[in-house]
């Protein structure tokens, strides 16, 4: 599970709808041969990223590399079950990535390009936005 060493606030707050906009950086292929794209704004968790991965490395089975562009360092907080209103906010539960249309969010090379698309549909199924595939060769 991805959670930062440290972060400047440990609570922030929820903020209002900015990330629906497109983004401006992490918009194009780095690294890699083939990518995923994200179409739609979403809060990625780290358990979704880590599920991601797994399926990546699973389907490529020790070959290519791969390449994570984000990394959850947005802390989202609950409080517990059952506990009164007022008393502050709650704990920490889990860390998220705010995801705006047009970031790229993993790279694959090293493998075939139709093996890489594959790899890929098959990872965004585990995200919770709207995402495509992206290729240097089309």
């Amino acid at each position: 599970m991805l959670i930062p060493k440290k972060v400047k606030h440990r609570k922030w707050h929820k903020g209002r709808a900015r990330f629906r906009r497109t983004a401006t950086d992490k918009i194009a292929l780095a690294f890699g041969s083939c990518g995923l794209k994200a179409m739609s704004p979403a809060w990625v968790t780290s358990r979704q990223i880590e599920a991601c991965r797994r399926v990546l490395t699973r389907y490529l089975r020790r070959g290519g590399k791969i390449w994570i562009r984000i990394f959850p360092d947005r802390p989202i907080t609950r409080k517990g079950s059952e506990v009164p209103m007022g008393s502050g906010k709650g704990a920490v539960e889990h860390y998220v990535v705010e995801v705006k249309p047009g970031m790229v969010l993993f790279e694959i090379d090293g493998v075939p390009d139709d093996k890489a698309r594959q790899a890929m549909k098959d990872a965004s199924y585990k995200l919770p936005c709207i995402c495509s595939v992206i290729s240097k060769n089309a």
